[in-house]
């Protein structure tokens, strides 16, 4: 029987469960890593890294705890790494908020349902858009971008919405498009684009 090695995160907001994953996984790679996690972002998180890690990742409730297990071998992927940006620039949209400029919201949630619709013009140079703050709102159900959204991640897009954003405005169960992701996944994203276009 496999050695688990088991990390207690509960109470832990992201990233730092998932923080706490990698340095795991990078000072060993064990063969069984048990993350205990008390929250639905933190849950989503660390089960995508580890998938990206190449473990096969599974769900299991011990004793009212949610345990997302990681183990290597039979059914695991190979561990992939974010893609660099190729060839053209590759521009990452940050968009911390559901509306544009100040002084009348309700001028500022048309033109950020103009801006969204318009994003495509950005042809192949748009790589990235993450979704932060109450950004993420545009990614949930009754959002009037949903559509144009899944346009976007329809011609190779990766779009990228905030777990512990999802998570405080209690809309984890209402994201209907994107990749629920965290705070190291961001900052990577970042890192690797040639220009980052902030919206706040």
């Amino acid at each position: 029987m496999k050695h688990e090695n088991i990390i207690d995160c509960r109470g832990l907001a992201c990233p730092a469960p998932v923080l706490q994953a990698k340095e795991a996984v990078d000072q060993g790679q064990p063969g069984i890593l048990v993350m205990l996690v008390d929250n639905d972002a933190a849950k989503e998180n660390v089960s995508r890294f580890l998938r990206q890690a190449g473990y096969a990742v599974r769900l299991e409730d011990r004793s009212g705890v949610v345990a997302v297990v990681g183990e290597r071998g039979v059914g695991a992927a190979e561990p992939r790494t974010v893609a660099a940006p190729q060839a053209e620039p590759k521009i990452l949209v940050l968009a911390g908020t559901d509306r544009l400029g100040t002084g009348d919201d309700f001028l500022g949630e048309r033109l950020m349902v103009n801006f969204i619709g318009t994003l495509k013009e950005m042809g192949r140079e748009l790589w990235t858009l993450v979704l932060l703050n109450a950004g993420v709102r545009l990614a949930c159900t009754g959002s009037e971008v949903l559509d144009a959204l899944r346009q976007l991640e329809g011609t190779g897009v990766q779009l990228l919405v905030c777990g512990t954003c999802l998570t405080h405005f209690k809309l984890m169960d209402q994201k209907q498009v994107g990749e629920t992701t965290n705070m190291l996944d961001i900052v990577t994203h970042m890192r690797l684009a040639d220009k980052v276009v902030s919206l706040t």
